[in-house]
């Protein structure tokens, strides 16, 4: 799937898109590879079969569709008008990063805050 997307992409872009789409991707696949293939030797090890092929086959897609998702929501990765160059990308990740590993505690920390004050505000009623 993700070679048709990036067939289509390039087909609709000129000479200097076609290298960035090609670019980001290989940086892509060179920096999260390592990651991903160890994650799914982790899955693979565990004792339910089901609950490992499942890991394999959502769970680490997953992840990667939502790492890709926080970063170009960002201007990361991006090829054409929209992008800046690679090693700006690059430059951009560990923050990016961080900022993806920590977005589930921000998140539940930002919703745990309103329900304490809404807990606050009905008892003070």
């Amino acid at each position: 799937m993700r070679s048709l997307i990036y067939l289509a992409a390039m087909a609709r872009s000129g000479p200097h898109g076609r290298l960035g789409v090609v670019a980001v991707e290989m940086a892509y696949v060179t920096l999260t590879a390592g990651l991903y293939a160890g994650m799914q030797q982790r899955a693979l090890a565990l004792r339910s079969r089901f609950l490992g092929n499942l890991i394999v086959v959502v769970g680490v897609p997953g992840l990667a569709q939502f790492f890709h998702l926080h970063v170009m929501r960002r201007g990361v990765f991006l090829t054409g008008h929209t992008g800046r160059t690679l090693a700006d990308d690059f430059r951009r990740m560990p923050r990016l990063v961080l900022d993806f590993v920590l977005r589930p505690y921000t998140l539940f920390s930002g919703f745990s805050a309103r329900v304490v004050r809404a807990a606050e505000s009905e008892g003070a009623v």
